[in-house]
């Protein structure tokens, strides 16, 4: 593989020999990559090797030169390391981190996964004021299929596209495939309107406007609207309202509140309030309506394993934290199939869902948190290879986040800013709630000083929350084995001299690491990874006490059972999904292995004493991996012959309950202290039951 670097006219201090020393590369600096010196990347686009350019801002340009290359074959990968750290005030010590991110960029890409298909033929359904609706079609009429739901307004006399009226019942669907629902509730029937005005003038409560339309609150019933509409008969008091539905492939809604409510709508549809339909937005968005034809690919975002799941058992539900925190409501409870739906196609690959999962069982397909661990991985690696200390990641969204994140350093050059400081490793992701606990805790194991999620302002609350709530867990891990410092933070900031100053005072924030760095790989099951980094976290740790407070919501603990309620009827045991909950085959015992528990709540809802409780923690003893009994009684044998057929308490918990019942009385009574089997034979070898042979 070969890496390109380039000083950017000499504006950036670069030492090729340091970081050729940590790529195990040997560099050429130069500083006309993209002009005088574009031989060098046509020479190096014809060796077939992976080829890594330094450059993010001349990608159109590079692009063009390998096209008009004869010979140009190989693969080309590109790299900001200009605005990430180039152009800082400490560039000239930001080698190590430079390494890194060059390194980074040399990793393979990640492994293909399914997709998700999208067909749209460019059926656009536009909903709002009929002047504003006919504006946007007339701005798009000619790639797309124009169809308008008038709400209210008035619109030109030339009929140019249909427009419906009446009563919305619901929008629902996707790009390709939206459906939407209304009744015809209004006496006039758009399709007949010839447009002839002559309704208007009659109407002496002037109820009807250029929409077309009836306001029946105004209307008084004169009916002289009909009168002079008795030539093309569109108008009919009299007619009840009409149920319609139709598809479309986009929506263009401008109404003042969405028909989508959801902090993130599907795709293929657009909310363009009254505020926003004369700026810059709208026309953005027309862009990218008519872009909107044709076939369209995406990955499929998500992994999903139903037995790890801890949803649902026996019509309970236990965890719902993935349909809680889902902001396109995309996940949906099955609690027939004792699962969670994921709808493909209203994903929008954000990942909140696999960050708050307890279990792993909604895992991140693209990329794999293997395939992001492995990044991690070589980007500390290489920081510390070139020499760096006290590495501090900076995950940040790939549009808005790095957005700012260049708009920052493109300050700092011209001396407006400080820029993002030479520990401060910016690493771009999908989506910042793609990533959480398992990978934070690897990332300190690996060496990270500090890891900081930067929110810009556009995320779901609920993904704030869920990522502040997997901090304070993490935090509370780090606390507790004596790391000190703080060693995770979720910037909130909105431009980039805010985010100036939040990376100046990150660059600070310097928690104590472990004296060895971990080297294990990331698995692809979630509590493998966590197990792997508080393993190494406790073996390192400065202070190893026996257990450690959670916060409520965490991922871990154990479970406490008041023995005077408990019956031991098992019923917490068949709804544990991760066999943290066990019974003895031997004995009447209840067992429990922390290590398994994922604190899901299902055992707590599904007891019929409720004598189960949740307690947050994280025990560090070697009991945490070993079966540990809860509870215990002495079996309850069979009054007729002896065998055990339930427990003592269970027993006399039912005897108690159906003592006052008429049909338990005497012998009846006595015959829920047998088995199964003597129960049947006392019932037919007694003298004083009644018999249907009998009758």
């Amino acid at each position: 593989m070969a890496t390109l670097i380039c000083d950017c006219n000499k504006t950036m201090p670069l030492d090729p020999a340091v970081l050729g020393r940590a790529l195990d590369e040997k560099l050429t600096l130069h500083s006309t990559l993209c002009r005088r010196e574009a031989g060098a990347f046509q020479q190096a686009v014809k060796s077939g090797d992976d080829v890594v350019v330094a450059c993010t801002q001349e990608k159109r340009l590079f692009g063009e030169l390998g096209q008009q290359t004869e010979g140009a074959v190989s693969p080309v990968r590109f790299v900001n390391i200009r605005e990430t750290g180039g152009w800082s005030r400490d560039a000239r010590s930001a080698m190590p981190k430079l390494a890194a991110l060059l390194a980074a960029a040399r990793l393979p890409e990640p492994e293909p996964v399914p997709t998700v298909t999208y067909q749209s033929a460019g059926r656009l359904l536009v909903i709002g004021p009929l002047q504003e609706a006919e504006r946007f079609a007339a701005l798009a009429g000619d790639v797309l299929d124009v169809t308008i739901f008038a709400r209210g307004g008035s619109g030109a006399q030339e009929r140019r596209y249909p427009v419906l009226g009446g009563r919305i019942g619901s929008l629902t669907g996707w790009l390709g495939a939206f459906t939407l629902a209304w009744s015809q509730d209004n006496p006039i029937d758009l399709d007949l309107c010839t447009r002839c005005n002559a309704c208007v003038s009659a109407c002496p409560e002037q109820a009807i406007g250029l929409d077309y339309q009836v306001d029946l609150q105004s209307c008084t019933g004169h009916r002289a609207c009909v009168k002079a509409c008795a030539v093309a008969g569109a108008i009919d008091f009299a007619r009840p309202p009409v149920a319609h539905s139709d598809s479309f492939d986009l929506v263009l809604d401008l109404q003042r509140e969405p028909s989508f409510a959801r902090h993130a709508p599907p795709q293929g549809y657009f909310h363009l309030p009254p505020g926003q339909a004369q700026g810059p937005r709208a026309l953005e968005v027309v862009i990218k309506l008519r872009e909107l034809v044709g076939e369209f690919e995406k990955p499929r975002f998500f992994a999903y394993k139903q037995k790890l799941c801890a949803h649902s058992r026996n019509n309970q539900v236990g965890c719902d934290a993935c349909i809680a925190i889902c902001s396109a409501e995309a996940i949906t409870s099955d609690r027939a199939r004792q699962q969670i739906q994921v709808n493909p196609n209203l994903c929008v690959g954000c990942g909140a869902c696999t960050t708050v999962c307890p279990t792993g069982a909604i895992s991140y397909a693209y990329p794999r948190a293997s395939e992001q661990g492995a990044k991690i991985r070589t980007v500390l690696s290489t920081y510390f290879t070139a020499g760096g200390t006290a590495p501090v990641l900076l995950l940040h969204g790939h549009e808005r986040g790095q957005a700012l994140v260049e708009e920052l350093g493109r300050a700092a050059r011209v001396g407006r800013a400080e820029g993002v400081p030479a520990n401060v490793i910016p690493l771009p992701l999908w989506h910042i709630a793609s990533v959480g606990i398992e990978l934070w805790l690897t990332a300190v194991a690996q060496g990270a000083a500090h890891v900081a999620v930067l929110a810009t302002g556009e995320e779901a609350p609920q993904y704030l929350e869920g990522l502040g709530l997997q901090m304070q867990v993490a935090q509370a891990i780090v606390e507790g084995l004596g790391y000190s410092g703080r060693h995770f933070s979720l910037l909130q900031v909105a431009s980039a001299d805010a985010l100036d100053g939040e990376l100046r005072l990150l660059a600070s924030r310097r928690g104590a690491t472990p004296a060895a760095r971990a080297r294990f790989a990331v698995s692809g099951e979630k509590r493998t990874t966590l197990e792997l980094a508080l393993d190494h976290l406790c073996d390192q740790a400065p202070r190893k006490p026996e257990q450690i407070a959670l916060p409520p919501g965490a991922l871990f603990g154990t479970v406490a059972v008041d023995k005077d309620k408990c019956t031991l009827c098992m019923s917490c045991v068949g709804a544990c999904p991760s066999s943290a909950l066990q019974d003895n085959p031997e004995s009447p015992q209840l067992r429990f292995v922390e290590k398994n528990c994922v604190q899901c709540g299902l055992c707590a809802t599904t007891c019929p004493e409720q004598a189960i409780a949740l307690q947050p923690r994280l025990l560090l003893t070697p009991e945490r991996k070993q079966a540990r009994v809860l509870n215990e009684t002495q079996p309850y044998g069979c009054i007729r012959c002896g065998k055990a057929f339930g427990t003592l308490k269970g027993i006399e918990s039912m005897i108690g309950k159906l003592a006052g019942h008429a049909m338990f009385q005497g012998a009846a009574l006595e015959r829920l202290k047998m088995c199964g089997d003597c129960r049947v034979i006392d019932i037919y070898s007694s003298r004083n039951e009644a018999r249907i042979t009998d009758l």
